[in-house]
């Protein structure tokens, strides 16, 4: 009975976990078509913002850097838009705040840490932003291994991002690049094909490059500015590196939960695999007791006729 007592405690934990895989898997799938169909309605904006931006600065004179009463850091576009040798990349690194979701925060913080030893062999060294807990408790522990430190960490955000959570990692980025602490933004996101796939990429923000032609190709219109091109660009400078942060944020929400929803249909899978198996096993050593217990019978009886 010992075996058969472990066989079906095993089997019913099975099925208690199925039922959570089973539940995560159905919560899951309901927020990943959510999140798909925010992705693909940001994505014309971010990208007619970008080219709407790179428009502007194309069609403008220097820019002119004499201006310097900024009530923030984000609206300095003076500094912002310089061009300077780089020395410490800023990567703002997008993870999640929980786990089971497959290979999700492993390949991300796997790219990131591939990135860090390039710029290192370069001589450049990294300064970390990190969205999600997953991502923080990982690359925390390889400080002393690699050549980078945390500067900012955002472990209080909600599962559905915000314009506003969007600009506060565009205030604390933009603070540390005037201040000189950072000579570049760049992320490191997940981008969101489809239900079962996605793929880890790096968005480069500032400083710009030739990327403005790739805009500016379809169009060499001049723009008539108004009130200013100084009001225009410290209002415009912050918008578009909030909208390429909150477009990343959304992306990797969007891979995550299918990840997690891939994960889990694939733990729910195993589940009953086990569950058919232990089975077989149970009725097998159920079938071997009874047939002892039968010959055993039969045997007393043969000796008590006898």
């Amino acid at each position: 009975m010992a075996n058969l007592k472990k066989i079906r405690t095993r089997i019913n934990s099975i099925v208690s976990t199925q039922k959570i895989t089973r539940a995560m898997k159905m919560v899951a799938s309901a927020k990943v078509k959510k999140f798909e169909n925010k992705v693909k309605a940001s994505r014309p904006f971010t990208y007619e913002l970008e080219k709407m931006f790179y428009r502007l600065l194309h069609s403008t004179t220097e820019i002119d850097a004499r201006e310097t009463n900024f009530k923030e850091p984000l609206n300095n576009y003076p500094v912002l838009l310089q061009e300077r040798k780089i020395k410490t990349v800023g990567l703002l690194i997008m993870t999640s705040n929980k786990g089971l979701s497959g290979a999700f925060n492993a390949n991300v913080v796997r790219y990131t840490i591939k990135t860090i030893q390039d710029y290192a062999e370069k001589g450049i060294k990294c300064e970390l932003f990190i969205i999600g807990q997953k991502g923080f408790n990982a690359l925390k522990r390889l400080t002393d291994d690699y050549n980078f430190t945390i500067e900012q960490s955002y472990l209080t955000f909600s599962e559905t991002p915000t314009s506003s959570q969007a600009r506060l990692v565009a205030a604390d980025m933009a603070r540390s690049f005037v201040n000189g602490n950072i000579d570049s933004m760049e992320i490191i996101t997940t981008r969101f094909r489809n239900m079962m796939s996605y793929s880890v990429e790096k968005w480069d923000i500032l400083p710009l490059d030739e990327i403005q032609e790739d805009y500016t190709k379809e169009d060499n219109t001049d723009m008539e500015i108004e009130p200013s091109l100084s009001k225009v660009l410290s209002e415009i400078v912050p918008l578009f590196i909030s909208s390429i942060i909150f477009q990343a944020m959304l992306e990797s929400i969007a891979s995550e939960l299918a990840s997690r929803m891939t994960a889990m249909s694939a733990a729910c899978n195993n589940a009953d695999e086990m569950i058919q198996k232990l089975t077989v096993e149970y009725n097998k050593v159920r079938q071997a007791m009874i047939t002892q217990e039968i010959t055993e019978i039969t045997a007393g009886s043969a000796s008590v006729n006898k």
